[in-house]
């Protein structure tokens, strides 16, 4: 289903009559010519699709009332909330609209506003508790603005699923103010009395006002503390001295497994770490230590063994640790992805593999749904044969059915894949 969208804009609020012709040529698998399809809506249907998401279904209710009352309470928007009711709450409660705030899986949190509007949406599950992550709930705003990080804005018949689309929707992600992670996402969420730029301007000003509550209540952390980022990301992204540096794909690769090896490594053995080709000689290792050096200052990279003379707090490390305290939760919340994931230098393919096995093998022993959820609809886990089945014993009645329809897809590629690899047998020619 790749029909060919138009990225013509014509307006703020798109022809809503359009919009559906649009939609459904779309979902019935022909090519869309119509000119009121947005690009940014154009790319989240195509996402839709990919995921397999029902125009007609709904979304699934993931927490219970006992386990969102503590993820509510672990989680960091749980301080934002005065600030956000103060800004929100009257506005949504007066102009019948509700105010959603939601984690970065695009679980919702919270859902207040208008009684008669809340009563509404309960007959499409936009209720605390459920999920409205894109992969899972389609285009719409909270979670297109988490899939693509910034704030959106989803009118009418633009909305994936056709019984959201008597809905319009303006949402913001929200960061951690010292970090940059996605925590979330804060919504707002009505008729059409929202379909105005406005809308956006407004939900995007309660974000930054939430970021702004975190940083008063959390200070940064100490000026000469050093940070590294490498989980989800290529090429890894180092804090220091006040500085935000992302290095190379080898620079990470080289500071990855020095973090691992605090001790120090040889250069003879940090060439095995990070080579695949044995041709490779020290010389050329040792104009990549140069270059970094150079990058880094003398004080921080070390040689004679080649180490690190600071603790670097790297986020690969931290999960690590949460996981071997039995934090699952946090460990899986911190995880932002594999390590390094097209890095191909042995010693960080051991470690990246070491890491996600550890997690998953924690996941499946927990066996708490919500959290195999989150590894399962994540980009990394959406293909994860072994974690879908660890969800399908798991997941309540009501959500099996999505579980076991994407089971069966995977399933059925990997036999596709596996019968493709087999050698053809010769026709003979009668």
């Amino acid at each position: 289903m790749e029909a060919e969208l138009s990225d013509a804009w014509v307006a703020a609020e798109p022809d809503a009559d359009a919009l559906r012709r649009a939609h459904e040529v779309f979902t019935s698998g022909g090519q869309v010519r119509l000119p009121p399809v947005r690009p940014l809506v154009a790319e989240s249907w195509r996402r839709s699709a990919r995921a397999r998401v029902s125009p007609d279904g709904a979304a699934c209710v993931e927490l219970a009332d006992d386990e969102l009352a503590g993820h509510r309470e672990e989680h960091p928007l749980s301080a934002t909330m005065p600030v956000i009711r103060e800004l929100m709450g009257t506005y949504a409660t007066d102009g019948e609209h509700l105010l959603a705030v939601c984690d970065a899986a695009g679980r919702m949190l919270w859902v207040e506003g208008h009684p008669g509007t809340l009563r509404r949406a309960r007959a499409m599950n936009f209720v605390a508790g459920a999920r409205w992550s894109e992969s899972v709930a389609g285009t719409n705003a909270p979670g297109t603005a988490i899939a693509v990080d910034r704030p959106v804005q989803v009118f009418s018949a633009e909305h994936f699923r056709r019984p959201v689309q008597a809905w319009t929707c303006a949402a913001a992600p929200v960061h951690d103010p010292h970090t940059g992670r996605l925590l979330g996402a804060v919504d707002i969420t009505g008729g059409d009395r929202l379909a105005h730029p406005h809308s956006l301007a407004f939900v995007q000003a309660v974000a930054r006002a939430a970021e702004s509550q975190l940083a008063l209540l959390a200070p940064a952390p100490a000026a000469d503390r050093v940070r590294l980022a490498a989980l989800g990301r290529d090429e890894a992204l180092l804090t220091m001295a006040g500085r935000r540096l992302r290095l190379s794909r080898r620079h990470s690769e080289i500071l990855v497994v020095l973090v691992h090896r605090p001790e120090g490594v040889s250069g003879d053995e940090l060439l095995t770490l990070l080579y695949e080709d044995e041709l490779v000689t020290p010389v050329t290792l040792r104009a990549e230590l140069s270059r970094l050096r150079g990058l880094l200052g003398p004080e921080l990279l070390r040689s004679r063994p080649y180490r690190l003379a600071a603790t670097v707090d790297a986020d690969f490390a931290t999960v690590d640790r949460r996981l071997g305290s039995g934090a699952v939760s946090a460990a899986l919340a911190d995880y932002a992805g594999p390590l390094l994931p097209v890095s191909r230098a042995p010693g960080v393919v051991r470690l990246r593999e070491r890491l996600a096995d550890r997690l998953r093998a924690a996941l499946v022993d927990r066996g708490d749904p919500a959290l195999l959820a989150d590894w399962t609809y994540s980009a990394w886990g959406e293909d994860d044969v072994e974690m879908w089945r660890a969800l399908s014993e798991v997941v309540p009645a009501s959500g099996r059915p999505p579980v076991l329809a994407r089971l069966r897809t995977l399933d059925a590629e990997l036999s596709a894949g596996a019968t493709g690899l087999q050698r053809p047998v010769p026709q003979t020619r009668r």
